[in-house]
């Protein structure tokens, strides 16, 4: 009994010592910090991100001032589509504000201490395989780019993109998509990066050619008589929108034993249908009340 008693003193003795060697190291180390050095250090720190946040924040209004200014002047003076100065402008803000943020949060790890080129080598494996998957996303962005700086489209044209057999006008123009509306009024989302080319019918005047399925057995020249009649009096109604005044280009082989009378005239882009629909249906009316027979035999495409 009396030997279970002492070994237990002893155990409790080794045990109060032990705890009394950890409390006295870490008032060691405690006493050991420099507090007046963390202190100036946490002050120092402080005042660099301040100075650092102020800095960028003066550079970042500095830098939208003068790309709104800039714009605003040079839209006054070019006459710059809207739509297409407002789209350059936000991708330009967008430019500037990634690349001032990225530079803020580099200076604010430096500041802090951070290993910095640790970081850059992590993110850039990271951003190897994020740009490797997003591929398709860039090209978007690099294309739609190109399309609004070298003004090939605006809001409002009418464009054919014959790669993908598609057609109509033009409702936006982004940096990712670009939106038609064909005739029948079905809206077309296409990735930038699936255009290749862009034919646009809105920045010149546009041909229009009239062909007037006639029987030349009934004499051309009679028949050329009345359709001249006909596009004199058609082109007085649209001479605001006609650029080039209509002219019988001649007899035509439509295919199938057709043929027609062609009529060649340019017109204001836009009106090109308006206007071959009324010279059509005048020069159809004018051959029928003089008696002339219209050929209904179907067309046959040669192949």
């Amino acid at each position: 009994m009396k030997f279970f008693l002492l070994t237990t003193t002893q155990s409790d003795e080794s045990i109060t010592q032990s705890t009394e060697q950890k409390l006295n190291a870490l008032q060691r180390w405690w006493h050991n910090i420099n507090w007046d050095e963390i202190i100036n250090l946490i002050i120092q720190k402080t005042i660099s991100i301040v100075l650092l946040s102020i800095l960028f924040l003066i550079l970042h209004r500095l830098s939208y001032f003068l790309l709104d200014r800039i714009y605003h002047q040079y839209s006054k003076r070019y006459g710059m589509n809207e739509t297409r100065l407002k789209t350059i402008k936000t991708l330009m803000h967008n430019i500037i504000q990634y690349t001032l943020g990225f530079f803020y949060i580099y200076s604010l790890l430096s500041i802090l201490g951070f290993p910095i080129g640790s970081l850059l080598a992590g993110a850039g494996i990271a951003g190897l395989a994020i740009g490797l998957g997003a591929q398709g996303f860039m090209n978007d962005i690099i294309t739609g780019a190109f399309i609004i700086m070298e003004q090939q489209i605006d809001v409002g044209n009418y464009i054919r993109l014959p790669n993908l057999s598609i057609e109509g006008t033009v409702i936006s123009v982004g940096l990712r998509t670009l939106q038609l509306k064909s005739v029948d009024g079905t809206i077309h989302f296409v990735p930038n990066r699936n255009i290749t080319v862009i034919s646009n019918t809105s920045r010149a005047n546009m041909q229009v050619l009239v062909d007037v399925r006639v029987d030349p057995t009934e004499g051309i020249d009679e028949i050329k008589q009345v359709i001249e009649t006909v596009n004199q009096k058609i082109a007085e109604q649209y001479h605001e929108v006609i650029e080039t005044p209509p002219s019988i280009f001649g007899l035509v082989d439509l295919g199938n034993n057709n043929f027609a009378i062609r009529t060649i005239m340019y017109v204001e882009n836009g009106q090109q249908f308006k206007l071959k629909q009324a010279f059509l249906t005048a020069s159809i009316d004018a051959l029928t009340a003089n008696g002339y027979t219209i050929p209904n035999t179907p067309i046959v495409a040669p192949k």
